[in-house]
């Protein structure tokens, strides 16, 4: 059931809470809250989009598909950006697809709403091409820590970026999925996270990982989660307010 999205659901997601108040008021009439379950797809590749998505408490995986079916994640998008970026980049289908990894809801807005503010020129336009460079540095420095770096390294910058999007210490993740996301064995996954239990940084029971060290994580993992994170930073750190960004502390 589809449900007109009020101001304080539409305003968890950090982009559309950057908005000055008289742009927002234009898109408020055309914002609906879909709720999404874990393992839903929101578009196949090369199928033709019709909304944009802002999330704000669900998490959503960018998966690249190989012929042979092998999978591996190239982004992850939560309460801090959007999914459907070729909407207002020129096209109306991506090369991947978008799915669901942590349930949760997501405000969608119809590609004509979307398209009309967008070429009005404002913040909104601003907004949503910044976060399109942040992406594509989160997309780059994947496939170099993927290329690069050890399963336990990728795996706490898995695990910093979603954390980032959640209200909670707790994720809701089983080993194959994490496995397919990251593009490895599910065995690689099994010893990375027991060494990081064992280190006290995370606690691992039943699909349920809990973080009981971020610093930590930050410290033992590579410095590609530190990159992205910049990135977004200087790109819209100054438009999203203080509490919504991530903390190291």
């Amino acid at each position: 059931m589809l449900v007109s999205a009020t101001s304080d659901e539409a305003l968890k997601n950090h982009l559309l809470s950057a908005l000055p108040s008289e742009e927002f008021a234009r898109l408020e009439p055309d914002l609906e809250i879909v709720s999404l379950s874990l393992g839903e797809v929101l578009y196949e590749a090369g199928e033709k989009m019709t909304y944009i998505y802002f999330p704000t408490t669900a998490i959503v995986s960018l998966l690249y598909i190989m012929e042979n079916g092998g999978t591996a994640e190239i982004g992850i998008a939560g309460n801090n950006g959007l999914i459907g970026l070729a909407l207002f980049m020129g096209g109306d289908s991506m090369p991947h697809r978008a799915v669901v990894q942590s349930a949760g809801d997501t405000i969608r807005l119809e590609s004509a709403a979307l398209q009309n503010e967008f070429e009005r020129g404002g913040l909104f336009q601003k907004l949503l091409l910044r976060y399109t460079q942040s992406l594509m540095t989160q997309i780059s420095q994947t496939a170099v820590c993927n290329r690069l770096h050890t399963i336990e390294q990728q795996l706490c910058r898995w695990l910093l970026i979603n954390h980032d999007q959640l209200q909670t210490d707790k994720l809701i993740m089983t080993q194959d999925l994490i496995a397919n996301m990251l593009g490895v064995r599910r065995e690689g996954v099994t010893h990375a996270a027991q060494k990081l239990q064992d280190q006290g940084l995370i606690s691992y029971v039943r699909g349920t990982i809990t973080i009981l060290d971020r610093m930590g994580l930050e410290s033992t993992g590579c410095e590609c989660y530190q990159v992205v994170m910049n990135e977004y930073d200087r790109l819209l750190g100054k438009y999203i307010s203080k509490q919504n960004r991530p903390s190291s502390n």
